[in-house]
């Protein structure tokens, strides 16, 4: 694996790659792995013959009082980890080699940024739509693979890819899991031990509401319902729990197989996103 810092350097590896006929596959992380970042690295492999994973804790997608001081970082053992699952070429730049100056132009999707997470984080998908044209455009990949676990950003990516006409496959990894159905995610290490044990009742609420429309009910309101009521708990305070459609993020008050349970919620501190796509299959 190699590793690079800067822009060019990063053109000098592509451009090698290119000329060997590589498919690109991209994967954008913040770093700080963990199996669920791995996972979409399968599925790159599987999509591709060349794999560029960048990490790039982006400024731009952090708020006032948002944790990117303290968001964890681990570049060695990142490192480790990427060579191990099979990245060819990692792309580490500088807040400064990314941003050289305050960006003039950044990109933005109204109406859609504003709700579900966007509601509670201002200006958050506005950064993450902005790092990722950028890596968009100095990658050019063939595919491009984001997880599930962030549902709105995944959608808005693709409406961004559809939108801008940008020649690029954007591939879905499926949300990894604990055995005890806690979505990974790299926040997970600011929790404390009986804010771990409370945070496995997001997804249990999900499932709860699977089991519900599994049995014919298709009332948003009472699936929504079925979810909040499963997150009670002294330690959670939910932000948002809404039913929507997965290709448009409208509210939906009629569930269909393929609408999206989407949540967010404080677990003391920490903030955790989750969601699940409701399929006519038993949980």
């Amino acid at each position: 694996m190699i590793t690079v810092t800067t822009r060019d350097a990063l053109q000098c590896e592509l451009e090698a790659a290119r000329a060997d006929r590589r498919r690109l596959g991209l994967v954008p992380t913040m770093g700080y792995l963990h199996e669920g970042h791995l996972s979409l690295v399968d599925r790159a492999s599987a999509a591709s013959d060349f794999i560029i994973m960048s990490i790039f804790v982006n400024p731009l997608q952090f708020g006032p009082g948002e944790d990117l001081s303290r968001y964890p970082r681990d570049l060695a053992r990142d490192s480790v980890l990427a060579e191990e699952r099979g990245v060819d070429l990692l792309f580490v730049p500088s807040v400064d080699e990314m941003y050289a100056s305050p960006p003039a132009v950044v990109v933005d999707a109204p109406g859609l940024t504003d709700r579900l997470c966007g509601r509670f984080r201002p200006g958050h998908f506005l950064g993450v739509l902005t790092i990722v044209a950028k890596l968009f455009h100095l990658v050019q990949p063939d595919v491009a693979v984001f997880g599930q676990k962030d549902f709105q950003q995944l959608t808005l990516i693709r409406l961004m890819v559809r939108d801008l006409d940008l020649p690029i496959q954007v591939l879905a990894g499926a949300i990894v899991r604990e055995s005890d159905g806690l979505a990974l995610s790299s926040r997970n290490v600011y929790l404390s031990e009986p804010e771990r044990r409370d945070a496995v009742l997001l997804n249990a609420g999900l499932q709860s509401a699977q089991r519900a429309f599994s049995a014919g009910q298709r009332d948003a309101v009472t699936l929504v319902a079925a979810v909040r009521e499963k997150v009670g708990s002294p330690h959670i305070a939910p932000q948002y729990i809404e039913l929507v459609a997965p290709d448009t993020l409208d509210a939906v008050p009629v569930a269909r197989p393929g609408d999206v349970l989407a949540l967010a919620a404080h677990v003391g501190a920490t903030r955790l996103i989750d969601n699940h796509v409701l399929t006519d299959a038993l949980p």
